[in-house]
């Protein structure tokens, strides 16, 4: 909702609405009416793919309080970048895909698709889809690639059902849970895919 934004972004009420009425006319966001309420979200994946580039370009805010610095650390562990996992955690992951052979040069490998196709994902309707399918998307806050496109979304969808992961206690922020961290040290024996550290 616009007030929301508003309080987040540090602004006025009015000036939230500006902004979200000029994003609206440009089809940046769209907007869900319920009741006296309006709920903006972004038009789609490829809005918040240039969002996320142009986060890499200016620099973080100032941590300015043990409330900002705990929500900091959350979302550098583990976040969505719009729909798919990213973070430390969705770092990780595509670190072992590669280094397993299950993905290479922006696909699967033939073991990636029965990893997958095991694990949950229905591969060959993910690969119809529009969206690019396995992407590289560059995580602002590691400087390194985590899984975007269409497969990272489905795979980040699954991570959810089987609740290996849960929604964190601020916005984009994602949780490993316990038996997601059983779940992924049986599928990657490796190495761990975050560091467990908890955040307090």
């Amino acid at each position: 909702a616009a007030g929301e934004l508003a309080r987040v972004a540090g602004v006025s009420a009015a000036t939230a609405s500006a902004h979200l009425s000029r994003l609206l006319d440009g089809g940046l966001v769209g907007v869900v009416s319920q009741g006296r309420h309006r709920y903006y979200r972004l038009s789609g994946h490829e809005v918040a793919e240039v969002l996320e580039v142009l986060s890499r370009v200016g620099a973080r805010p100032p941590v300015r309080s043990l409330r900002q610095s705990r929500q900091a650390r959350l979302l550098e562990e583990a976040r969505t970048c719009y729909d798919h996992l990213a973070g430390r955690a969705g770092v990780g992951l595509l670190d072992r895909l590669k280094d397993g052979g299950f993905y290479d040069r922006q696909d699967l490998t033939e073991a990636g698709e029965r990893l997958l196709t095991g694990f949950g994902v229905d591969v060959p309707r993910v690969r119809r889809t529009r969206r690019r399918f396995a992407p590289e998307c560059l995580d602002w806050t590691e400087r390194r690639s985590h899984l975007g496109g269409a497969l990272g979304a489905a795979l980040t969808e699954v991570l959810f059902e089987r609740g290996w992961y849960r929604r964190g206690p601020v916005p984009r922020a994602v949780v490993l849970t316990d038996e997601g961290r059983e779940g992924l040290a049986a599928m990657f024996p490796s190495k761990e895919l975050t560091s467990g550290t908890p955040v307090t």
